[in-house]
């Protein structure tokens, strides 16, 4: 027998001991097909005739890796009894036909992971990252045409620096060639401006028009006032949208949102004003009463520096809107340089001022519902007549309100008139917190601030353009 029948023989009985019982070798033929396979399965390579000796079976371990190693030795042509082999369960329960081991499964879930799930999964990143450079290089592009709706270049900035820094040019345009005036003071002027969106601004500007006339005092007290301005972000509070400073001409601007329906001041006490009917003058109060407390909460806090009826615009919807002018009068002081209504916490004098603030809203409160004026140089005041009807028992302050006012409810009333009592108290130690003040308010007459904020009023900071170069200015 050659070499080639042994190597056959020898698999065959290997075959046939552990399969079944008496199987001669008339089975050869049948079965050499099956061994075959069974050898392919194993990985075995193929070796040539002349070489292949008769294999001496090795015992494989149950859970392999799939494949083995064939050693092999011939001895005088005899071929000892072959070792029992523990293989794998056959599939469908056939002791013939061995199943596909584990590391087969293992190593084709492998396979799959490696073709198809991992370069899925890098193609899905890739979009993914393609899309968001697309997105920034799209936001990244340079501004063009004047006062376009969007976000320019100079604007994205803001987000980032602060108050975004505009040139004279735009802002004139804006104004029609500051011909638009809306009010004129001593020490500044308000030009109203509409960009090509439709949305209206205010640009403040300075008297003075010439840089000798403009010393540091000033330019310190203009910065740290746009610095203070840029923090308040409350929508009872009319928002600082940007500045210019510029030498030639010399400028110094402010951009604020602009607020159509005039100043507390005149719809309280201005004849050809519409009327502000009862809960219109709750929806006031709360909202001023929110927007203070927001300013004594920041870090550091800040106290209005000229709180009064003037200095409260109203929105088109009515609602507060406080506003701070109080810049266009320091520029020009001689004195020490002003807070600009920012406070240090630590500072002994934060509390006084705090308190002040406090006393004012009390003032207020009693503008607002009396449409009195709150003159203090007067001999009968409206402070004094208030602690009069306070004193003689009658909290309510029935004699003090306003006639037109047919509509409003006693218990409302009763609770403005003990906060009214209790913020104009000559110790400013004996004032409450706007805090207390405003959840008092709240409990009774029951605006939250959303409620109290203009509910018509767009985001303007959204829909200016800026066109300013980058090293303008």
């Amino acid at each position: 027998m050659g070499a080639s029948s042994s190597f056959v023989l020898a698999v065959l009985t290997l075959h046939s001991a552990s399969a079944m019982a008496g199987c001669s070798a008339v089975d050869l033929p049948a079965a050499q097909p099956s061994h075959r396979r069974w050898l392919q399965d194993t990985n075995l390579a193929a070796r040539s005739e002349a070489t292949i000796p008769v294999p001496i079976v090795a015992r494989v371990p149950s859970e392999g890796s799939g494949s083995f190693p064939a050693s092999s030795s011939r001895r005088g042509g005899h071929h000892p009894k072959p070792k029992e082999v523990a293989r794998p369960a056959a599939t469908g329960g056939s002791p013939h036909r061995p199943s596909p081991s584990k590391s087969h499964y293992l190593l084709t879930s492998m396979r799959w992971l490696y073709l198809i799930v991992l370069p899925a999964a890098g193609l899905l990143l890739l979009a993914g990252i393609a899309c968001w450079l697309l997105a920034c290089r799209k936001s990244a592009v340079a501004t063009i045409g004047p006062w376009k709706t969007g976000l320019s270049g100079q604007l994205q900035k803001a987000f980032v620096t602060g108050v975004p820094k505009l040139q004279r040019s735009e802002l004139e345009r804006a104004c029609e060639d500051f011909s638009n005036i809306i009010a004129s003071y001593p020490h500044y002027t308000v030009y109203k401006g509409t960009l090509s969106s439709g949305v209206e601004i205010a640009v403040v500007s300075t008297m003075i028009t010439s840089s000798k006339e403009w010393s540091e005092h000033s330019e310190s007290c203009f910065r740290k006032k746009i610095d203070t301005l840029s923090r308040m972000n409350h929508k009872n509070f009319i928002n600082l949208l940007g500045f210019c400073e510029e030498e030639e001409p010399f400028t110094r601007m402010m951009v604020l949102e602009y607020a159509p329906n005039g100043t507390l001041y005149e719809s309280l006490h201005a004849e050809d004003f519409e009327h502000i009917g009862w809960r219109g003058r709750m929806r006031i109060i709360m909202g001023l009463a929110y927007c203070i407390q927001h300013m004594h909460e920041l870090n550091p806090p800040v106290a209005h520096p000229d709180l009064q009826s003037s200095s409260i615009l109203l929105s088109e919807d009515g609602a507060a809107k406080i506003v701070d002018m109080s810049v266009w009068h320091e520029v020009i002081s001689k004195g020490k340089t002003p807070t600009n209504g920012e406070l240090d916490p630590h500072h002994e004098q934060v509390s006084a001022a705090l308190a002040g603030n406090v006393y004012s809203f009390g003032v207020l409160l009693l503008e607002i519902i009396s449409g009195k004026l709150p003159d203090p140089a007067h001999e009968r005041s409206l402070v004094i007549l208030a602690l009069e009807c306070i004193n003689n028992g009658d909290r309510s302050l029935v004699s003090l309100l306003d006639p037109t006012l047919n509509d409003h409810k006693e218990d409302e009333l009763a609770v403005i008139g003990k906060v009214i009592h209790a913020c104009i108290q000559s110790d400013p130690r004996n004032r409450p917190s706007m805090r207390e003040i405003t959840a008092r308010l709240r409990e009774a007459i029951g605006i939250s601030p959303v409620a109290a904020t203009p509910r018509l009023s767009p985001l303007w900071w959204a829909e200016l353009e800026v066109l300013s170069a980058a090293e303008a200015g």
